[in-house]
């Protein structure tokens, strides 16, 4: 993939790939108000998951200063805590909290994701922008550029997403966050073009994270801190390129040492379509249920099964679940589940629990759930295996379904109807619904962990879409601050 002779110290051009991504961030203006409107919804789901997390001690324990001491007054806020940090670690803190609990937004294709992650970077940076422009005489970002940054971060994230993918090469999904991050980063810090390559091919040579932490059996709660590290790589790749650090135009394609020959085996990067704002109007948000998003539709079957089934639980001689390709892959798990991580990630247990107790919450991934015998024994009498029209539809760019079915079978012969649902709630062609919906999780969220006075508040701010818009980014941070 060499662009020019191994031998010659000649710097070539910057790679095209990592041209088109600074090209895009600096000049591209975004003109779509489906994009901006379903951002705003996006932003306060990911604050709204923020808070969720702060519920369970395994997440906090890895907020504030990485060095006990380290915080910075006047520095970025991390919703929910009276934390105040270099933006660097905050972006690790916002990070860690919107993904822990696998209910942000997601992406699906060749490659697995979830955009919103960008957000643990980009509100870091904000805020830190905003409070030190703010002591400099300046002014604080709007939400609104907050909103066009993560547009930005979605698209860049999810059209690599489209054909690309890392994870048939054992590299997590976590690179396109710090990809994507790293460009917007750059910019709100005040980076131009230049800036922006010098930072993108610092995050490409970094390579990437082993999937190792998602499966069996090492499936552990590093997936749930794994987008705040690379939110975290991103603001430090983004703050060394607007110092002046250089850049490396060949990261991807130099032969023997570039990306493409190290980690892509020899192949570059394909594309679906140009840089726009497709990734944030087709984005799936996940709104009723905590879960690896190949099996949101499997848990609707199940909760739709849940009456019919719950009282002859015994009587159950096997449960037939299709999915797509990628849903076996990723989630299809026998045997023993270690911790809320496997649970999450084991379309069994995802459908186990709903079936049995009609919910699925996060708490349903706890040991203390987790011991019901019932669940380990639905388990065993589950099937899974691909429908093809299922993968076809998960891969149709004017679909984008991720389509499950769920049949149970009795021991006296009778079953259920065959349940199938194509699309989850969280899906575009569900909007409608699904928003008031998402809305409502919103509201739960803030009222489980901040006081009422401060929910009654954020809520009227974000009631008024152009009001939010004009929003300074510190008056929200300080509205989510405790």
């Amino acid at each position: 993939m060499s662009q020019h002779d191994i031998r010659s110290a000649k710097r070539p051009d910057f790679d095209p790939p990592m041209a088109d991504i600074a090209n895009y961030v600096a000049d591209y203006q975004i003109k779509s108000q489906e994009a901006y409107d379903t951002a705003r919804y996006m932003l306060l789901d990911s604050l709204g998951c923020a808070m969720l997390a702060m519920k369970f001690p395994e997440c906090v324990k890895h907020l504030g200063p990485l060095v006990p001491g380290a915080t910075l007054a006047g520095g970025a806020r991390v919703p929910g805590t009276s934390w105040e940090l270099d933006p660097v670690q905050a972006a690790y803190n916002i990070g860690v909290q919107v993904r822990w609990l696998d209910f942000n937004d997601t992406w699906l294709a060749a490659e697995w994701g979830h955009p919103s992650d960008n957000l643990g970077a980009i509100l870091a940076v904000a805020d830190y922008v905003s409070r030190k422009n703010i002591r400099e005489g300046g002014k604080s970002l709007t939400i609104k550029d907050v909103l066009t940054a993560a547009i930005k971060a979605h698209e860049i994230q999810g059209c690599y997403a489209l054909k690309n993918s890392f994870n048939r090469v054992g590299m997590d999904h976590v690179i396109l966050v710090r990809l994507a991050s790293t460009a917007v980063t750059t910019q709100m810090l005040g980076g131009g073009k230049a800036e922006i390559v010098n930072a993108i091919s610092h995050s490409w040579i970094d390579n990437g994270a082993l999937r190792t932490y998602r499966h069996a059996p090492n499936a552990g709660p590093r997936k749930s801190w794994a987008a705040g590290d690379a939110c975290r790589r991103a603001v430090t790749h983004a703050l060394n390129a607007v110092k002046g650090c250089v850049g490396y135009p060949s990261a991807l394609t130099a032969k023997t040492w570039g990306f493409y020959d190290v980690a892509f085996k020899g192949k570059a990067f394909e594309f679906e379509r140009p840089f726009g704002s497709y990734v944030m109007e087709n984005i799936l948000f996940k709104i009723s249920f905590p879960a690896e998003f190949h099996a949101q539709t499997a848990v609707e079957c199940a909760m739709k099964l849940h009456a019919q089934v719950a009282g002859k639980l015994d009587k159950i001689e096997r449960i037939e679940i299709e999915t797509q390709e990628a849903g076996v892959r990723i989630i299809d798990k026998t045997g023993p589940l270690a911790n809320y991580a496997d649970r999450d990630h084991c379309i069994q247990y995802m459908v186990a629990v709903p079936l049995i107790f009609g919910r699925l919450t996060a708490d349903d991934y706890s040991d203390a759930i987790a011991a019901d015998s019932r669940i380990d024994a639905l388990r065993a009498k589950m099937t899974v295996k691909e429908n093809p029209q299922f993968t076809k539809d998960y891969f149709d760019p004017e679909k984008r379904y991720i389509g499950n079915s769920l049949q149970v079978v009795f021991t006296d012969g009778s079953k259920t109807d065959k349940v199938s649902i194509d699309y989850p709630i969280g899906h575009r062609k569900r909007r409608a619904e699904g928003i008031p919906v998402l809305l409502e999780k919103f509201r739960q969220a803030l009222g489980g962990h901040l006081p009422a006075h401060r929910v009654e508040q954020i809520l009227a701010a974000c009631a008024d879409p152009a009001h939010l818009d004009a929003m300074p980014v510190t008056e929200l941070m300080e509205l989510v601050a405790l």
